[in-house]
């Protein structure tokens, strides 16, 4: 079965890019899975631990409010979001390094969705300097992906050639 190999710079980009979506992806993962198991009291408990209580402390007012509201359905709801943006990078990453075509598309198409919700929560809710920095990777992304797809079909398309001139 054949995997991905860098073969130039634009390859070793699409690499790095892979791994840094396949740990994000590890991460989301792993913090569903936290989050199924989570108690809303301990995250009051943690909050209160990092930021204490100073009533005029505009952050501490606020991750206080987050903790005390913060409820069953709101891990559960966070649990179901963060597995399922994980698990399908996860699944996604695996295949395109088993170079499979479908998952470079799949790939181009949940990362350009990812986009599209994070331009509208910064239309929504404004722009932060952490979603404008996922937005741009996110489109690096697509874009490192759309070319190496491209190459990739092109090269599938040659072995098939040689192929049927074999038969």
């Amino acid at each position: 079965m054949p995997t991905f190999h860098a073969k130039n710079k634009l390859d070793r980009a699409f690499e790095i890019s892979l791994v840094l979506k396949g740990i994000d992806g590890l991460f989301e993962t792993l913090s569903g899975v936290v989050f199924l198991f989570i108690h809303p009291e301990f995250v009051l408990r943690i909050v209160h631990g990092i930021v204490g209580y100073h009533p005029h402390n505009f952050i501490a007012v606020h991750f206080l409010k987050w903790g005390t509201d913060f409820g069953k359905g709101a891990a559960i709801f966070a649990a179901l979001y963060l597995l399922s943006h994980g698990i399908i990078k996860l699944v996604l990453i695996y295949a395109i390094i088993r170079e499979q075509l479908w998952a470079y598309l799949g790939l181009v198409v949940v990362t350009a969705a990812f986009v599209v919700y994070q331009l509208y929560h910064m239309i929504a809710h404004g722009p932060t300097f952490s979603y404008i920095v996922l937005t741009l990777f996110d489109f690096v992304v697509i874009y490192l992906t759309g070319k190496e797809y491209s190459r990739q079909k092109a090269q599938f398309a040659r072995q098939q050639t040689r192929e049927s001139a074999e038969n």
